[in-house]
């Protein structure tokens, strides 16, 4: 009787110890233990990716760790795990994790603030303030060109015809020379000056010579600056000023660093 108690509670124990390590682990492959942070760090990888992890992934996200046991377990059974290759590709992927790491701490010990966003968004405003220019243009290669497009434009051709046959721009060409709007300083200071020198619905008297050509010009229209309020930018700019401040910071890390 005695002997039966015993028994009943060694296994009683050894249930109990069962339990606590599945509460611990989502399974036991192969006798070794398979911890229920592995789940954790693969919905975090997911969500990471850009995935939502719903309450229904949590069985797939379990058998994925399950079967990624397995086949590391095999990997290592024939010695894959010592190979060259291996240690390089493990020791690129730990740098990785680390690097990744290193920015978040960066980013989460520094980040772009309202005022640091009000005060870029300034500086463009101020930038880019005055007049807006709608215009068009036909570039070519040679000035004899350009003067046979005026002449041709003088004796009542259409612009935006010829500047779709005979432009090499080819992100304006194809639609008739059109710039859109478009702040003077947005341009070479020659097409520039050349630009706000016409007057509504003139062509330029002559051809106007940049490093991309010749040009002719033609202004359609002029407006004050069209800027868009903060609140629509906003996002930009705090992903324009981190990535700023997460170029000066690696700049700062390579110039401390000891490279021989």
């Amino acid at each position: 009787m005695k002997k039966q108690i015993l028994s009943a509670l060694a296994a009683a124990s050894l249930l109990a110890v069962a339990s606590g390590a599945l509460a611990q682990n989502v399974a036991i492959v192969n006798g070794k233990a398979v911890p229920k942070s592995r789940v954790e760090a693969l919905a975090q990888q997911v969500a990471r990716s850009g995935r939502p992890v719903t309450p229904d992934m949590q069985g797939q996200l379990r058998e994925e760790v399950i079967a990624r046991e397995i086949f590391v377990q095999e990997a290592q059974a024939r010695g894959l795990d010592a190979t060259e290759d291996y240690k390089n590709q493990l020791e690129m992927n730990r740098q990785t994790i680390l690097i990744r790491e290193l920015f978040a701490d960066f980013q989460k010990k520094n980040p772009v603030t309202d005022e640091e966003i009000k005060a870029e968004y300034d500086k463009f405003a101020a930038a880019n303030a005055g007049k807006e220019y709608r215009a068009r243009h036909i570039l070519v290669e040679k000035e004899d060109q350009a003067k046979s497009l005026i002449a041709q434009l003088k004796k009542g051709a259409k612009f935006e015809d010829l500047a779709k046959k005979n432009s090499k721009d080819p992100g304006s060409g194809a639609n008739g020379g059109d710039l859109d709007w478009a702040n003077a300083s947005s341009y070479v200071k020659e097409f520039s000056d050349a630009l706000v020198a016409l007057t509504k619905g003139k062509v330029s008297d002559a051809p106007v010579k940049t490093q991309f050509g010749y040009h002719v010009i033609r202004l359609d229209d002029v407006r004050d600056s069209q800027l868009p309020k903060l609140e629509d930018v906003k996002p930009q700019v705090a992903q324009q000023l981190l990535q700023q401040k997460m170029g000066k910071y690696q700049e700062e890390l390579r110039a401390k660093a000891k490279v021989e």
